[in-house]
Parts: C-alpha cells; sequence; structure tokens
C-alpha cells in the first residue's frame, strides 16, 4: 500500500506538468486566434476576414503574423522546457504549479506585444481605436491575473513548514 501512493505521489508532479503545458499551449492558441481572426472581426463586423486582410493589404498594413507566430512560438517553447525541467530535476507539484502559474501571468505581456502590430494596422486601417474589439484579449488578461493571484497562494508555506531563506541551511 505505501508503494502504491508513493507511486501516486510521484505521479502527480507529471500530471501537473501536462497539465501546466496545457493550459500554456491553451492560452497561446486562443491568443493567436484572438489576434488573427476575433480581433479583426470585432474590428470591421461588416467585412469578411478575407475582406479585411485585402483591405489591410490595399493600405499597406498587416497583421503582424510573424509577431503572432514568436508569441505561440514562446508560449509553446517555454512550456515545453518548463515540462522538461519539472521532469528531470523532480520538481514537486507546487514547483511545477508556480512555474506555469508564472509562465501564465507573464502571458498577458506577450500577448500585448504580439497583439500591438495587429492593433495598429486595423486602427490605421478602419480610423478606430487600436485596442481589443473582441472579448478575448480581455479573458487572457483576467486569466493572467488570476494566474499571478493563484501564484501569491501558492507560494504561501504551508502549514508546518519551515521557510529556507537565502544564506540559511
Amino acid at each position: 500500500m505505501a508503494h502504491h501512493t508513493n507511486v501516486q505521489a510521484g505521479r502527480r508532479p507529471v500530471l501537473a506538468a501536462v497539465l501546466g503545458w496545457s493550459l500554456v499551449a491553451a492560452y497561446s492558441a486562443v491568443g493567436a486566434v484572438q489576434i488573427l481572426v476575433w480581433n479583426p472581426l470585432a474590428a470591421a463586423p461588416d467585412r469578411s476576414l478575407t475582406q479585411i486582410r485585402a483591405d489591410l493589404d490595399r493600405a499597406g498594413e498587416q497583421l503582424g503574423e510573424p509577431w503572432v507566430f514568436a508569441f505561440v512560438a514562446a508560449g509553446l517553447g517555454i512550456g515545453i522546457a518548463v515540462l522538461a525541467a519539472a521532469l528531470a530535476a523532480r520538481w514537486t507539484t507546487r514547483g511545477v504549479i508556480r512555474a506555469y502559474l508564472v509562465v501564465l501571468a507573464l502571458g498577458a505581456p506577450a500577448y500585448w506585444a504580439a497583439s500591438f502590430s495587429a492593433g495598429m494596422s486595423l486602427a490605421d486601417t478602419y480610423g478606430i481605436g487600436g485596442g481589443d474589439h473582441a472579448p478575448w484579449g480581455a479573458a487572457l488578461g483576467a486569466a493572467s491575473a488570476a494566474a499571478f493571484l493563484a501564484l501569491g497562494v501558492v507560494s504561501l508555506p504551508i502549514r508546518g513548514s519551515r521557510p529556507v531563506l537565502p544564506g540559511t541551511t
């Protein structure tokens, strides 16, 4: 019975890492679709995506696909790096959760950077504001804020544990 419990406990960091990577991948995918599809359609609701791309092209603008690709690649790459490090170093479940919460919290500034060019292109083409017009950008921001708050909670000491301070043994 004790061996069975140890095996289950050993799987928790792996499950947390897989779940964390899945959340980072989902965040990246939603961000990409928000920037390249949902937001342009919301910014010009009377136009199809094909028409929007044609309008942008005529105006000498673009949605900034390289930035979006970099956003997705960075999210997935960092997520995989955390997954590999967590598995190789046998991180605790809390350590894995903290690492992925940091990645998710940093998703908001990464999304902003990736969406800036597309937002400005839409603004210049249609004479509108450059911010998000579809709600999913705000949802990503809320997810990052929630991850940041959860990071604070997960980082609190566990009852009965002794905090380890730098310079102490």
